[in-house]
């Protein structure tokens, strides 16, 4: 109940007046129980929003909950969210879709038993240096590029600190660009937008900490690219269920100008740093008009799922 302030600075969590809460998973109850000694009171709630990145948050397993609490949220269902968390399911689909993507590989952490044999073979099929990532983490956390052999041990270990489960991609050299989709059935796609990162790739430092990385709308493309891209950008929406938004991620390859498909990021960052909302307000939709279409999506989701 305390200064709205006290959220950004983290004061909150020791305000005298907090107390107990949950969000109740029965449907009669839509909204969050809060525990204040022995009563009892439920805060009703609307429409959830959730800013929440990485496990736990963009994985499937809090929108499991928002289902199981009937209360519309913003963003994509339980499904889409798990999939396009876990990059080899992710790129297994795409593979099957046809839709064109780096070279890849992935490891079970039960199957490094052997690491001689599992560098020999990603090597060989992708030639250093080599992308390591976990599959299951966001925010580009855990990510190394390898240039050798030792290296890629060491990428293998911290990608296993973060995952059960490494993802090996081929270095693409090119041109980083984002388009971020909005809508259901009916899905839109903006402009796509180009990202020059400050470090040697777009890691974490880049991406929240430095501000320094270089972000171009539209795109320095060509048109007929951009429109291929926007096409790639909305088949993949589609094959992997994505429902309110998602950010996708390519590269416009040197040389061979081939758009290939990085990742979908189903619940894009909204600071004054990220593509998103930059890439909406350059396709005619500005930062309140968005929110608000978002949260109608919402209803028009739930809508349909609960009725």
């Amino acid at each position: 109940p305390g200064p709205v302030d006290l959220l950004r600075s983290g004061e909150w969590e020791t305000y005298p007046d907090c107390v107990p809460a949950f969000l109740s998973p029965d449907r009669t109850t839509k909204g969050i129980v809060k525990c204040d000694g022995e009563h009892f009171s439920v805060q009703k709630i609307d429409v959830i929003f959730p800013v929440l990145h990485g496990k736990n948050g963009e994985d499937g397993t809090v929108q499991g909950l928002f289902t199981l609490a009937g209360i519309p949220y913003v963003g994509c269902g339980v499904l889409a969210s798990a999939v396009c968390m876990d990059k080899a399911v992710t790129n297994m689909m795409l593979d099957h879709a046809g839709i064109a993507r780096a070279e890849w590989d992935h490891l079970l952490k039960e199957e490094l038993n052997d690491f001689d044999a599992v560098e020999k073979r990603v090597s060989e099929k992708l030639g250093y240096p080599i992308f390591v990532k976990p599959a299951n983490a966001g925010s580009s956390v855990g990510i190394t590029k390898a240039r050798n052999k030792e290296e890629l041990r060491d990428a293998v270990n911290l990608a296993l600190a973060n995952d059960s489960k490494v993802i090996f991609e081929r270095t693409v050299v090119g041109q980083e660009v984002e388009c971020a989709v909005l809508g259901n059935e009916a899905a839109f796609a903006s402009v796509p937008g180009e990202i020059v990162a400050s470090n040697e790739f777009y890691d974490y430092e880049a991406k929240y900490l430095s501000g320094t990385s270089g972000l171009y709308i539209p795109a320095h493309i060509s048109e007929e690219k951009a429109e291929e891209l926007r096409a790639i950008a909305l088949k993949a929406y589609r094959v992997l269920g994505c429902t309110g938004l998602s950010r996708i991620d390519f590269f416009v390859e040197e040389g061979t100008g081939r758009v290939l498909l990085n990742e979908l990021n189903t619940l894009p960052g909204f600071t004054a740093l990220s593509m998103y909302p930059k890439l909406m307000e350059a396709s005619g939709k500005p930062y309140p008009e968005l929110l608000d279409e978002l949260i109608q999506l919402a209803f028009s989701r739930t809508e349909v799922l609960y009725e």
